[in-house]
């Protein structure tokens, strides 16, 4: 919801040369904080993990209207990242205690496809309520939606077995290498990283892209972007379930690479709209895929570690993508093409990394 205003508030604020740090400040705690979550989810539980992300995100999206300076807003957007350094670690881990394995790939597209009603819907939304209102009401909505998925968060069951769940203490928080970095998962976790930085991207210096062809609500190339992935994971979400994990990934970061080439290359809004549904459509396919191949990878016991490593490469790309976007950008609308190729390249970097693993590092048998 408060994406797409976040660039012009920071521009406001007197901190427009600091608009990559919006998404790489956010993206670095995010980052951060997995090992934590991913081990408290191991063992504390997961639903109160997924408390406590959903409680930073409304805290921290009501204190939006009191910042009064660059660096207060840049430390908000800091510890605002704890909010998807939890919640996600753990939600995932929790669907994967309760789907059956073969259903592995349709039922993380669901749970993709219910992300993205919310990411299509919200930035427009936002968008409106900072025009027709105001920027503190756009705030206070967002804090106001998290607040209610605390409610239905409390009518859930724990899906932690009893037997693995541990009474919180502080001991819990030492976490080791082991918690930062779950081998089974670094395939999926390279691909993701290579493919997110493009997501950085999107969120960095494609609203700047916008305004510079005229679109009054910027959340409108957000929505075609979620809109796409919402229906890609409607039809496809089955796909690596029946074709196996890597060769979807495979077509899909491909296809994503030409998104960003329609977007930066393409002009009018014709380009940016039409490349931002290529880019979802493919990554709503590709995203899904990923996931379902660590739930494959990982030990269940170790399902919230196993995931803590994934969203750390996710945030990793997304930060990289934001800071180098930015650079590459450098507030020149003439520089757009060649900040999307650059994407573009990562992403079909993505595609040897595949080709590379299925020759000399898959195991055999394996998907």
């Amino acid at each position: 919801m408060i994406i797409p205003e976040l660039p012009a508030y920071l521009t406001a604020l007197g901190g427009e040369e600091y608009k990559g740090l919006i998404i790489a400040l956010f993206t670095l705690t995010a980052g951060l904080s997995r090992p934590w979550s991913g081990k408290l989810s191991d063992t504390v539980g997961r639903m109160p993990v997924m408390v406590i992300g959903t409680l930073v995100c409304v805290v921290c999206s009501a204190l939006y209207p009191l910042v009064a300076g660059v660096a207060a807003f840049l430390l908000l957007r800091l510890v605002h990242g704890f909010s998807t350094g939890f919640k996600p670690t753990a939600s995932t881990a929790y669907l994967a205690d309760i789907v059956p394995d073969h259903r592995r790939g349709e039922a993380v597209g669901i749970m993709g496809v219910a992300f993205n009603l919310g990411a299509s819907a919200a930035p427009p939304v936002g968008s409106y309520l900072a025009g027709a209102y105001s920027l503190d009401a756009m705030f206070y909505a967002s804090s106001g939606v998290a607040a209610v998925s605390i409610a239905i968060l409390a009518q859930l069951r724990e899906t932690l077995p009893p037997a693995q769940q541990r009474r919180f203490s502080a001991g819990l928080l030492r976490v080791s290498w082991r918690d930062v970095w779950y081998a089974p998962s670094l395939p999926p976790s390279v691909v993701l990283f290579l493919l997110y930085t493009g997501y950085g991207l999107l969120l960095t210096v494609t609203p700047d892209h916008a305004t510079a062809l005229g679109m009054k609500n910027k959340g409108i190339y957000f929505a075609f972007f979620t809109g796409a992935s919402l229906l890609s994971r409607l039809v496809a979400g089955r796909l690596s379930d029946r074709y196996g994990r890597v060769p979807v990934i495979r077509w899909a970061a491909g296809l994503t690479g030409f998104g960003l080439l329609w977007m930066g290359f393409v002009p009018g809004a014709s380009g940016l709209l039409g490349g931002a549904a290529l880019f979802g459509f493919t990554t709503g396919i590709g995203g899904p895929a990923i996931m379902a191949w660590v739930i494959d990878r990982a030990e269940p016991a170790a399902r919230g570690r196993a995931f803590g490593t994934l969203y750390i490469a996710l945030e990793a790309g997304i930060g990289l993508g934001a800071l180098l976007s930015a650079a590459v950008f450098a507030n020149r609308v003439e520089q757009l093409p060649l900040t999307y190729a650059v994407f573009a390249g990562i992403s079909f970097l993505s595609v040897g990394y595949l080709w590379w693993w299925r020759r000399y590092g898959a195991e055999r048998p394996g998907r």
